[in-house]
């Protein structure tokens, strides 16, 4: 319930969750013209590329085509900012498609801290016209709804409790884990469906709610001179001894499964190898990378830089040993205490590295690894009035959110490259974007090993972002109509991006044109005027002919 002293803030489009898809939709909205509040619970915009931490999951052929024009317009910001504030050597200058990280999982391996000051000048002269208002750190605890439609959502201070109710024609769901829907009523679904509901060939017999990605709390590390070792974490004798019966070893080593093959895979760990980042080969498509587990999401490569200006690479640690698949974080009676879990085995990692895990010579620990918590926002953090020096990212990685009840819903048959071959994905005539990523679902809290299954560039259907009876929310990120295993392609970065920017131009759209979204799907000519708008606005709608992988 609102007291009466509630304060009270109206636009016409509201987007709830500043992550990447809640990014896309202000930028989109607000170039449309249309007034827009944005709330984010954590410090920093970008979500999952900046608070979250994780380098950009993206496909082989980013840097020509496949992605939003305002998304490439992202990337090269983030290049620029190296290029005009960075010691860069003059060859790391000079190139085109600066890799500032060398890291091999992405050709554009970053600190996360970049992204967030590109993201925030996107949004600059939007603040200062004040065409754009956004509350930080704000979370969703409460909506109000008319029958079909969400005429409010009121939203909390995340350290003092503060509120302020929200009111908008239309409201977006941005959120990592889809909070807004129930909070609305909006129907949706978590974890498995079953093989009789969508067919797909990865599913199971029976529909498993409760059975989700891990999600894992990243962090940053370098490996300088000293002893920076941690103080032991409470839950270290735990984790030290956990082993999943399908891992091949405990969860504390260099030894786990092959995502692609299952096979018990041994990882290499050499802190610093002082490899030329020109020789970097940054392609998921030939390799996954994560070999060495230093260079595999490397976000700092030294050598990109002028003699001494880092005295260490910086290595963002987002690997398989931290991944958190012993409970659900979604729907659950405290999720913030299965988040705790997840930061403590995060912290039981990092101890181990520097304690106990085995070096090339034939000793034990790398105490030199330091703790980078300035790099990841969160080195002196305030929580609940308290100070923490964590050091961990600022928000756990979510790859699986709860998700919508659409009009349409993305299954394996549509992308997989198996399934699939020679035809390429299944071309949607409602098609509003473009994306291209293995299905990659980690372990999950059902106790599931990896499921990674070679997928075809795909489309995004318009049909996946409307729910199937609430009129004026949208989903705007991971809350998409996918399954638990399409979901596994349509996490990535520059495919929720490519939600969020057209759920903003459908807002706009629908406002212009005194529709509904369902309308605009049903109606050819509402439809062919929407997708020529997206195309004008350099959203991408079909691929070349192109193999997936």
């Amino acid at each position: 319930m609102r007291g009466p002293t509630v304060p009270e803030m109206q636009a016409e489009v509201l987007i709830v969750g500043g992550g990447l898809g809640g990014v896309a939709a202000a930028l989109a909205a607000l170039r449309a013209g249309r007034s827009v509040l944005l709330t984010e619970e954590y410090d920093w915009l970008g979500g999952q590329l900046t608070s979250q931490a994780v380098p950009p999951d993206e496909h082989s052929w980013v840097e020509h085509f496949g992605v939003t024009a305002s998304y490439r317009a992202l990337r090269d910001g983030i290049r620029e900012h190296y290029r005009r504030w960075y010691p860069l050597t003059d060859r790391a200058r000079r190139t085109t498609a600066l890799n500032p990280g060398a890291g091999h999982v992405s050709r554009l391996c970053h600190e996360p801290r970049v992204a967030v000051a590109v993201l925030e000048g996107m949004l600059g002269p939007y603040r200062g016209s004040g065409r754009l208002r956004v509350l930080q750190p704000y979370r969703p605890v409460a909506a109000d709804t008319d029958g079909d439609r969400v005429t409010g959502v009121t939203v909390a201070h995340r350290r003092t409790g503060e509120r302020v109710h929200l009111t908008a024609p239309y409201v977006l769901d941005a959120t990592e884990t889809g909070e807004l829907l129930p909070l609305t009523g909006t129907e949706y679904v978590t974890g498995f469906e079953s093989r009789a509901d969508t067919g797909e060939p990865s599913a199971p017999e029976q529909a498993q709610p409760t059975n989700m990605q891990a999600v894992s709390v990243c962090f940053a590390v370098d490996h300088v001179d000293g002893d920076h070792t941690i103080d032991r974490p409470a839950a270290y004798d735990f984790w030290r001894a956990y082993r999943p019966p399908f891992w091949g070893d405990r969860m504390l080593s260099f030894r786990s499964p092959n995502p692609r093959t299952l096979a018990i895979s041994e990882r290499s760990f050499t802190p610093n190898p002082d490899d030329d980042p020109w020789l970097v080969q940054a392609d998921q498509r030939v390799n996954p990378g994560d070999g060495n587990l230093w260079t595999f999401r490397r976000i700092a490569a030294r050598r990109n830089f002028a003699p001494g200006a880092y005295d260490s690479d910086i290595c963002l640690v987002n690997w398989p040993m931290l991944d958190y698949f012993e409970q659900p974080v979604i729907d659950v009676p405290d999720p913030d205490a299965r988040i705790g879990a997840a930061r403590e085995l995060s912290l039981s990692v990092l101890y181990w590295l520097q304690t106990e895990a085995p070096r090339a010579d034939g000793g034990t620990g790398f105490p030199s690894l330091r703790l980078r918590g300035d790099v990841t926002g969160n080195g002196t953090a305030a929580t609940g009035g308290d100070v923490t020096h964590s050091g961990l990212a600022q928000a756990p990685y979510i790859r699986e959110s709860r998700r919508i009840r659409a009009e349409y819903t993305v299954v394996e048959q549509d992308l997989s490259l198996e399934i699939r071959g020679d035809k390429g994905a299944v071309s949607y005539a409602d098609s509003a974007g473009v994306g291209m990523y293995r299905i990659d679902l980690h372990p999950s809290t059902g106790g599931d090993n990896y499921i990674d299954v070679a997928s075809c560039p795909f489309e995004i259907p318009l049909g996946a972002l409307i729910p199937r009876r609430v009129e004026n929310l949208l989903p705007a990120g991971k809350n998409i109509g996918t399954t638990h295993i399409t979901n596994g392609s349509y996490r990535l970065h520059p495919v929720e991006w490519n939600v969020g920017e057209v759920a903003g131009l459908l807002a706009d759209f629908c406002l212009a044109r005194r529709v509904t979204p369902r309308a605009v799907r049903y109606t050819p000519g509402l439809l062919a005027d929407f997708q020529n708008r997206l195309a004008d606005s350099g959203v991408e709608l079909r691929w070349p002919d192109i193999a997936g992988y």
